[in-house]
C-alpha cells in the first residue's frame, strides 16, 4: 500500500550562505549558494538515511530550479510532486551568521514560486501512498498555497498517514505574530508529530518564562502544546539536546553529543529527519509513537543533528547512513 516512508511538502529553494561567521546581515561583503528549504532538507536527510522520501512544492523554471529538482533526483528523492513555475522566480534566503548558534534571515519571496503551489497542482498519488507527511510553516503564509498545504494534510490523513509539522518559526515571513500564531493553531489538531525550538515553544505555549534547563518548565511548555492537538511534542535545545513528551506517558530530556560545531543552518531539519526515519515503520503498517522507542529515537536525531553541525551548508552537511551508525558506536555510552 505505501510506496514512501516520508513525503515532505513546502520550500525548496537557495540558501545564500555567508563568506564570513561573526558579523550580522548588513556587514556581510559575500554570499555563497547552498540549495536549502526546511521540508527539502529533511527530504534528503532522510533519504540519506535509508528511507524512501518525496517532495511536493514549486519552484521557479529557472536555473535555480532546475538544479534543485536535479539535486533532488541525484539524492534519490522522487521529485514527481514538484512543479515549476515560469513567471515567479526560486525563492532564496539571505544568510548571516553572528555566531555559529544565531542566524538571521531575510527572504527574497514576494512572490516565491514556494508561495504559488495550488490545490489543483496536488500529486494526490504521492499523497495517498506516504505513512509519514511532513511539513513546516512557511507554506501557511499565504494563498494559495496554504489551502495546497491544508488539502495535502486532508488528503494524507486520510490514508492514514501520520502529518508531522517543524513550526520553523520566521517573523519575517509573517504579517504580524499573532497571525502566524491564529494559522499555526488552526492547523495544530490535525498534527501527530509536533517539532519546535525553545522560542516556538513559548509561543505556542504562552509560557514566555520557560527555562530550557529546568525539566518541569519543559514539561509545563510541552503539556500546553500537547492540548493543543499533537500526540507528541519534541522541543529541540541546541547545544543542550532535546525533551519530549508524549500523551500516552511522561517526558524525558535527552541529552546532547559534544562536537565541534561550525554550522547551526539545517540542524533542526536534520534532526526531524533522523527522528521520522526512527518511527516509520518499516512493516507497510505505518509508524508509530511507541513510548519505548522514543528515547532512542531521539537520541538519534541528536546524532544527525550533532554531525550535521560539524559542516558548512545544509543539505551539503546531511550525513548518511553508516556516518550516523558509526557515530553513534562511539558515543554508546551516553544518554539512553
Amino acid at each position: 500500500m505505501f510506496q514512501f516512508d516520508i513525503v515532505c511538502l513546502g520550500e525548496l529553494l537557495i540558501d545564500m550562505f555567508p563568506g564570513e561567521v561573526g558579523k550580522r546581515l548588513e556587514e556581510v561583503r559575500s554570499f555563497y549558494p547552498k540549495p536549502g528549504g526546511a521540508p527539502a532538507n529533511v527530504a534528503v536527510a532522510a533519504s540519506r538515511l535509508g528511507t524512501k522520501t518525496a517532495f511536493i512544492g514549486k519552484v521557479g523554471e529557472d536555473h535555480f530550479g532546475r538544479y534543485l529538482a536535479q539535486l533532488l533526483k541525484e539524492e534519490g528523492v522522487n521529485t514527481a510532486g514538484l512543479r515549476f513555475n515560469p513567471q515567479v522566480r526560486t525563492t532564496m534566503a539571505i544568510i548571516a551568521q553572528p555566531t555559529i548558534d544565531e542566524a538571521e534571515f531575510v527572504f527574497y519571496r514576494n512572490p516565491g514560486a514556494d508561495q504559488t503551489l495550488t490545490v489543483e497542482e496536488l500529486d494526490h498519488s504521492i499523497l495517498r501512498s506516504s505513512k509519514i507527511l511532513h511539513m513546516g510553516t512557511l507554506s501557511l503564509t499565504d494563498e494559495p498555497a496554504r489551502s495546497a498545504t491544508h488539502e495535502a494534510i486532508r488528503i494524507a490523513r486520510g490514508a492514514g498517514a501520520l502529518i508531522s509539522c517543524d513550526v520553523n518559526f520566521r517573523p519575517a515571513l509573517w504579517r504580524d505574530a499573532g497571525q502566524a500564531l491564529n494559522e499555526i493553531e488552526r492547523v495544530l489538531p490535525e498534527i501527530k508529530l509536533l517539532k519546535v525550538n525553545e522560542k516556538e515553544a513559548r509561543l505556542l505555549s504562552g509560557f514566555e518564562h520557560m527555562n530550557p534547563g529546568r525539566v518541569d518548565d519543559l514539561e509545563t511548555a510541552a503539556e500546553a502544546i500537547l492540548s493543543k492537538g499533537p500526540e507528541l511534542a519534541v522541543i529541540s535545545l541546541g547545544s543542550a539536546g532535546s525533551y519530549y513528551k508524549a500523551k500516552s506517558g511522561a517526558g524525558q530530556l535527552v541529552e546532547p553529543f559534544e562536537v565541534k560545531s561550525v554550522d547551526s543552518v539545517g540542524c533542526g531539519d536534520a534532526f526531524v529527519a533522523g527522528l521520522l526515519t526512527q518511527i516509520v515503520s518499516g512493516d507497510g503498517k505505518g509508524v508509530g509513537l511507541d513510548a519505548e522507542i522514543l528515547p532512542g529515537a531521539v537520541r538519534f536525531a541528536n546524532g544527525v543533528g550533532a554531525i550535521t553541525s560539524t559542516t558548512k551548508g545544509a543539505i551539503p552537511a546531511l550525513p548518511k547512513l553508516a556516518e550516523v551508525e558509526e557515530f553513534l558506536k562511539k558515543h554508546a555510552g551516553d544518554g539512553p
